[in-house]
């Protein structure tokens, strides 16, 4: 027999609560019988059968399994192309300590949840690049993400549609991803300057590339930090970034993907796992294995049966 749960500290707590509080029980029973002048022998076989089904529930926690049975066990390969923007508007401060190091800490986060995901990165800004190509090894993926910083030039802007491109093209052209499930998922504040065609993302749904865009900010918005000031316009006015929720989700439509707002605890993190697992794909790997089952549910049913043998069946405690 197999246990699915090891022994912890809640079950040491029941059979301490359990042994202490029916030895005070007895303890009491057994004075008040002596002042009686009687015995009271008959609580002994109540603490068998208490004890049985308490013992018998116990079982039940640490998920006993035993036997064998066979079951298909299916792999499919995921990658997925992570475009983050480092448009100097994701050093802004409406969401803390800036959209940019939010999102590095989340994706950090991401490749813990998603162990077996390969994923690549791209830089989205006026050029965008290549950061890293498809990996499983999210060490170094980490590694890198931590090293990224907002683009230096205040000239032109972002182009995420250019970013998104970069990334179609990489997927499309890496054999390794013919199998594999395929994404691209864009975190970014959604302040976009380049040309972004609606045709362009239709292919996204020709190839099966789900466009998954991730807002990041808030409406309204905050200034950005440039060394002791803080970016200006042209008419030396503070620049206020404010999160272009509209754009993204049109974008998210477009490219048969969905559109998920980043919060400030990073809960979305699971939302976007969840997303990336429910994307269906060819199957590369699938194979028969024996497994044990749980069958907790024998211990379960002999539990109740003692217990309502504990109810039915009285034993007279005390003989006078």
């Amino acid at each position: 027999m197999n246990w699915l749960y090891s022994f912890s500290s809640t079950e040491f707590i029941f059979i301490g609560l359990f042994i202490g509080l029916y030895t005070l029980y007895i303890w009491r029973t057994f004075r008040l019988a002596r002042q009686l002048n009687t015995a009271a022998w008959g609580v002994v076989p109540k603490f068998f059968l208490r004890g049985i089904y308490l013992t018998l529930l116990i079982i039940v926690l640490l998920g006993p399994s035993f036997g064998e049975a066979e079951d298909n066990l299916l792999t499919s390969g995921h990658d997925t192309f992570l475009l983050v923007d480092i448009s100097r508007s994701m050093d802004a401060g409406d969401v803390v300590p800036t959209r940019l190091e939010r999102v590095k800490y989340d994706i950090q986060q991401l490749c813990d949840t998603l162990p077996a995901d390969r994923f690549g990165l791209i830089m989205a800004t006026q050029e965008s690049f290549v950061l890293s190509p498809l990996t499983a090894d999210h060490d170094a993926l980490k590694q890198l993400m931590r090293e990224v910083h907002t683009s230096a030039s205040l000239t032109g802007g972002t182009d995420l549609c250019n970013a998104i491109e970069l990334a179609r093209q990489k997927l499309l052209t890496d054999s390794s991803t013919y199998q594999s499930v395929r994404a691209i998922v864009l975190f970014s504040d959604g302040e976009n300057f380049g040309p972004c065609e609606r045709s362009e993302l239709a292919r996204l749904r020709s190839f099966g590339l789900p466009l998954i865009t991730v807002g990041v900010g808030t409406e309204t918005g905050a200034s950005i930090k440039a060394g002791r000031d803080f970016v200006r316009d042209d008419n030396h006015q503070i620049v206020r970034s404010r999160l272009n929720r509209s754009f993204l989700q049109e974008l998210a439509r477009d490219g048969r993907g969905q559109y998920i707002e980043a919060d400030p605890n990073g809960l979305y993190v699971n939302e976007l796992a969840g997303v990336l697992r429910s994307l269906k794909g060819r199957v590369i790997d699938q194979h028969r294995v024996a497994v044990s089952t749980n069958k907790y549910y024998y211990f379960l049913i002999a539990a109740l049966v003692f217990m309502a043998l504990d109810l039915i069946v009285t034993i007279r405690t005390f003989r006078l």
